[in-house]
């Protein structure tokens, strides 16, 4: 089972690999597999969770208000660069499990040059944008300067943001699931002791919290690139790979881009649902601040079975085993429901307890828990189409998983919480309910085209 775990390297044709995804029980390998991954996720997730946490020690509600608003931004922000890098993963993995050791270094090459690019032009234009962004959120006026601040010190540190993202999807699609978690385990421990000394010591707020989080992912970064040259962590790659080719780049943007998008369009209507609780006060802004990142917690699991279900999938695709990637997904969905309905029940019992970590106002931690109550539903029928998903990107039809979540948004996710908001003002419970119904009715479209699929197995062998 450890060489599951642990990524070996085997030898193809004198030529030096890591260790293939396609062979042996298909559940220990999904569970060896997505262990790194999810301890990845819950390490990135306490990552964001100590700003919020360590801010509502030293500072006032506006602060944690501040910093909540501005994660959410930069949350959207980084799962693009996520969905983007998702057709890295599939690329290298198809590579990878056929063997041609090449193409997957061709792929990584394009990868980079691809992600250089793409984040000096996001770091300005974003950067740029602040003012409109903060506005766009309706963000409370006793928030908006600690609001800018955030977001400029974080928009700065874009580069060193999707510089991980990156390593993690290329370390992904050769099946070593480890590396990035010690690389953001790195970032973890820095980001934790340096905002106990720039929000505690030194008193700096939000800016504090920023600041934080852009150096010790700055020092995540350069560690990482000094291990992969020192170790030669990924053997055969040269110069001429990182030349940027329109065949490599296609392929590696056909399934990105639809993912990058429908991830972009899921964390709109996130933020859509943000703006309708900063537009009732600071308190209700202040409760679904601190829910979501809890909820980033449970939704752990879930995102570690989408990105499992792709890198696992591609490989397996790419060596012609496609009943082995169809059980990947079954087992993956099985692992995901159970988690969610054990979270879902025990936050009925919990959930008040888990915002007051965050917060001592008690009217705060009443309107969380409200929220929480039919929010944490959602991570039952999250996990079925975020499977669903990883498994449509490892095909190359990401173009599914985009136009269920945006039918999720439009239907059901953004008009429910207006309703809510509009009629039920003193509550949040019904706003907490449009979140799983958006994930039902994404479970039901992915159903259909999974029919689909199975009835055009011609189409899945090309």
């Amino acid at each position: 089972m450890a060489l599951l775990f642990e990524p070996q390297k085997v030898r193809h044709g004198g030529i030096t690999m890591k260790r293939e995804l396609t062979t042996g029980s298909v559940f220990q390998t999904i569970l060896y597999f997505s262990l790194p991954y999810l301890l990845s996720y819950f390490l990135q997730t306490l990552y964001g969770m100590a700003d919020l946490f360590i801010i509502g020690q030293f500072s006032g509600v506006d602060s944690t208000t501040a910093v909540s608003i501005g994660s959410q931004v930069m949350h959207m922000v980084t799962v693009i660069v996520v969905g983007l890098a998702m057709g890295s993963t599939v690329v290298i993995g198809r590579a990878v499990g056929g063997k041609n050791q090449k193409q997957a270094n061709l792929a990584i090459g394009n990868t980079v040059m691809l992600f250089l690019s793409l984040a000096a032009a996001g770091t300005i234009v974003l950067l740029l944008a602040i003012n409109p962004v903060v506005s766009a959120l309706s963000t409370p006026k006793e928030a908006i300067g600690s609001t800018k601040a955030y977001l400029t010190i974080c928009f700065a540190g874009i580069p060193f943001i999707t510089a991980y993202n990156v390593i993690s999807s290329i370390f992904r699609g050769m099946g070593d699931s480890k590396s990035p978690m010690y690389f953001i385990a790195v970032a973890c421990i820095f980001n934790i002791g340096l905002d106990y000394l720039l929000i505690g010591a030194l008193g700096l707020g939000a800016a504090g919290a920023a600041l934080g989080t852009t150096l010790s992912q700055t020092i995540s970064v350069i560690l990482s690139f000094l291990v992969i040259c020192k170790r030669k962590m990924i053997p055969g790659l040269c110069r001429a790979n990182f030349k940027p080719q329109r065949e490599m780049l296609g392929m590696i943007l056909k399934v990105g881009v639809p993912v990058a998008i429908q991830d972009g369009f899921v964390q709109i209507g996130f933020m859509v649902i943000t703006v309708f609780a900063n537009l009732r006060g600071l308190n209700d802004a202040a409760a679904v601040g601190i829910v979501e990142k809890l909820i980033g917690i449970l939704f752990l699991v879930p995102s570690s079975m989408l990105s499992t279900v792709s890198a696992l999938s591609a490989q397996n695709i790419g060596a012609g085993k496609h009943n082995r990637a169809r059980l990947t997904l079954r087992y993956a969905i099985i692992i995901a429901v159970s988690f969610g309905l054990l979270a879902s029940v025990t936050m009925q019992f919990t959930a008040e307890a888990a915002v007051g970590l965050f917060t001592n106002q008690t009217e705060v931690i009443r309107l969380g828990g409200q929220y929480m109550h039919s929010y944490v539903w959602d991570c039952i029928f999250a996990g079925i189409h975020f499977s669903f998903s990883g498994y449509f990107c490892a095909y190359g039809l990401s173009n599914i998983s985009f136009i269920h979540n945006f039918l999720s948004i439009v239907c059901a996710r953004i008009p429910l919480a207006y309703i809510a908001s509009k009629y039920f003002p003193d509550s949040l419970f019904p706003m907490g309910i449009a979140a799983p119904t958006g994930s039902a009715l994404s479970v039901v479209i992915c159903i259909i085209a999974l029919i689909w699929m199975n009835r055009h197995p011609a189409f899945l062998e090309r």
